[in-house]
C-alpha cells in the first residue's frame, strides 16, 4: 500500500519579506494671512520709497554742491575780468581827461600870451629888480614886437624897486611872443614857453605813470 506523500513547505517563511509599512502623512504647509502678506509688502514698498528719496536726495544735494561751485568759479573769473576791464577803462578815461584839460591849458595859455604878450615878462622883470639895487645893469632879451613896452615896463620897475642900474632892452627874432631873458653880471632868468610846456608834459606823464604802477602794484597785491 502505498505511503501518502509527506506535506513540505517549499517557502521560507522566515525570508519573507516584512509588510510595507504604510508612507506617513506629510505634515501641513503653514498658511500666512493674507493681511498680514499685504503689511509686510507695503512696509517693503515704503522702505524701499524712503530709501530711493534719501538717495535721490543725496545725489541732488552733490550735483547742487557741485553745479553752485562751478558757477561761483565762473562769477569769480568773470569779476575779475570786469574788475581788470574796468581799471583799464577807469585808467584810459584818466588818461584822456589829463591829456585834455593840459590840451585846454595849453591853448588857453597861447590866446593869453597872444592877447597879453606882456604879462609874463612883467611879473618876471619886477621880481628880479627887487635884488638886483647893486647890479650895474640889466639886460632884456624879447621878442621885437613887445621891445618898446618891455623898455616902459622896465622903467616903471626901477621906479619902485631902487634898481639904479643900467636898463639894456634888446630885441631878438628867435624868441617867441612871451619869452624872455633877463641877464645881469653873475646871473640870469629865462622864461620859455615851450620848456614850460614840455615840462608840464613830463610832469602829466609821471602821473599817469604812478597812477598805472599804482594800480598794477594792487592787482598783485590781491
Amino acid at each position: 500500500m502505498a505511503q501518502p506523500a509527506r506535506f513540505t513547505f517549499d517557502l521560507d517563511l522566515g525570508s519573507r519579506p516584512s509588510p510595507t509599512p504604510a508612507v506617513a502623512a506629510a505634515p501641513p504647509i503653514p498658511m500666512v494671512p493674507e493681511d498680514l502678506v499685504a503689511q509686510l509688502v507695503a512696509q517693503a514698498r515704503e522702505e524701499a520709497y524712503a530709501e530711493g528719496v534719501a538717495a535721490g536726495e543725496r545725489n541732488s544735494a552733490a550735483v547742487a554742491a557741485q553745479t553752485l561751485a562751478a558757477a561761483a568759479g565762473t562769477l569769480a573769473t568773470q569779476s575779475a575780468e570786469m574788475a581788470a576791464a574796468f581799471d583799464d577803462a577807469t585808467a584810459e578815461l584818466r588818461r584822456e581827461a589829463v591829456e585834455l584839460a593840459a590840451s585846454i591849458g595849453r591853448k588857453l595859455a597861447l590866446h593869453l600870451l597872444a592877447r597879453y604878450p606882456t604879462v609874463e615878462l612883467d611879473a618876471l622883470i619886477g621880481e628880479c629888480m627887487q635884488s638886483l639895487s647893486g647890479v650895474p645893469h640889466l639886460v632884456v632879451r624879447c621878442n621885437p614886437a613887445i621891445a618898446d613896452a618891455i623898455r616902459d615896463i622896465a622903467t616903471a620897475h626901477m621906479q619902485t624897486s631902487g634898481f639904479a642900474g643900467r636898463l639894456v632892452v634888446m630885441g631878438e627874432p628867435d624868441l617867441r611872443l612871451g619869452d624872455g631873458r633877463l641877464e645881469w653880471v653873475d646871473g640870469g632868468l629865462v622864461r620859455d614857453i615851450g620848456a614850460v610846456s614840455k615840462d608840464i608834459d613830463n610832469k602829466i606823464s609821471a602821473y599817469l605813470s604812478a597812477r598805472s604802477g599804482r594800480a598794477t602794484q594792487q592787482e598783485s597785491g590781491h
